[in-house]
């Protein structure tokens, strides 16, 4: 992974772009394994949602659930609560819970972007009410996510905004943002921990820097 000195001695400006992964890479851990914490803690999870979030994530971990069907599951155990009321939440357990899991180098690494002027977006699979107070934290301008569906009145459908950011359809979302941005792709940085963002680091063609975090460049 490029030190911060590697990074404010590279190509400075807007043109190249820096891409944030959130869980495991900024922030130690699932950000939204706090919020169901939350909610148990709150005795707002019902038996059905304990043990339905367990099945679905043993599922996915080997391999029985695609990501899309894992996401819209959590949607739908959500579905009625008010949109701006889990953007509060997010705001919250950020301040309470997460905060301290920030990596203190990826603190100093996301600084060191913006030193060089270069155009900072958290790229993570999370959703809006996760992603964006670390986002807003650090000082880290556009974020691409996933996002809860609503109704007229603002509260959750129970679905997820298709497509859902994750593998080849978020390097496609950060294809489209280069393009709509002036960001050119392959002068850009990219940090993340997991093969999911191998589809993204083949449209960059990348090296792998095998360390704490993985950095596509």
């Amino acid at each position: 992974m490029e030190t911060v000195a590697e990074i404010l001695a590279g190509t400075a400006g807007a043109h190249v772009g820096a891409f944030f992964d959130l869980d495991g890479t900024l922030v130690q851990g699932f950000t939204a394994a706090v919020h169901l914490g939350h909610r148990i803690r709150n005795r707002q999870a019902r038996i059905g949602e304990l043990t339905g979030t367990l099945e679905a994530a043993l599922r996915y971990r080997f391999g029985r659930m695609k990501f899309e069907h894992l996401l819209s599951r959590a949607g739908g155990y959500l579905r009625g609560e008010s949109l701006s009321d889990l953007h509060e939440l997010g705001d919250r357990l950020y301040a309470q819970r997460i905060e301290s899991r920030v990596h203190t180098q990826m603190r100093d690494i996301v600084r060191a972007h913006r030193a060089a002027g270069h155009t900072l977006v958290v790229c993570s699979s999370a959703m809006t009410m996760h992603a964006a107070p670390i986002a807003d934290a650090l000082e880290i301008p556009h974020v691409i996510c996933n996002r809860f569906d609503v109704d007229e009145h603002g509260r959750l459908t129970g679905a997820i905004v298709r497509p859902i950011i994750w593998g080849t359809r978020k390097a496609q979302a950060v294809e489209h943002f280069c393009a709509a941005n002036g960001v050119e792709l392959q002068q850009s940085y990219f940090y993340a921990d997991g093969a999911e963002d191998l589809p993204l680091m083949r449209e960059v063609r990348a090296a792998i820097a095998a360390e704490r975090f993985w950095e596509f460049r």
